[in-house]
């Protein structure tokens, strides 16, 4: 039973910490590169605008969703009583669902909706698991 509650707790703490990194540097982003005019909190605004925006605009969505997502892959890796890499793996595959629904939701280029969906989540959720396998074999 204790293997099973620190397998459930890794998936948890790993998504919620996760989470907590992505939505600051989001908020970092907002804060050092306000999109004059818009609300950074109305969708509807955001999406509209999305396809307009230059580079500089996406730097911190992508470092959020990779940043996110290692940090949370790792964590559950950590946590995790046995099968230290497949709740990493788990973390990435939470994260890439939540991806997909954001590019969905907020269209930008192409180009970032690419680099973003086959490089932030899930070669950051295996790198995540590498480092805790390695933290864990110590």
């Amino acid at each position: 039973m204790k293997i099973i509650f620190k397998n459930i707790l890794a998936i948890i703490i790993g998504w919620i910490v996760g989470s907590i990194v992505n939505m600051g540097l989001i908020q970092t982003g907002h804060m050092l590169f306000p999109i004059e005019g818009v609300d950074a909190n109305n969708m509807e605004a955001l999406a509209a605008i999305m396809p307009t925006l230059s580079f500089e605009y996406f730097v911190f969505p992508f470092f959020a969703h990779a940043l996110g997502t290692l940090i949370g892959a790792a964590i559950a890796g950590l946590i995790a009583a046995n099968h230290k890499m497949k709740f990493a793996l788990g973390i990435g595959v939470l994260f890439l669902i939540g991806g997909i629904m954001v590019n969905y939701l907020l269209p930008g280029p192409i180009w970032f909706t690419i680099i973003d969906i086959v490089i932030a989540y899930i070669p950051m959720a295996w790198l995540g698991g590498i480092i805790a396998e390695r933290v864990s074999n110590k």
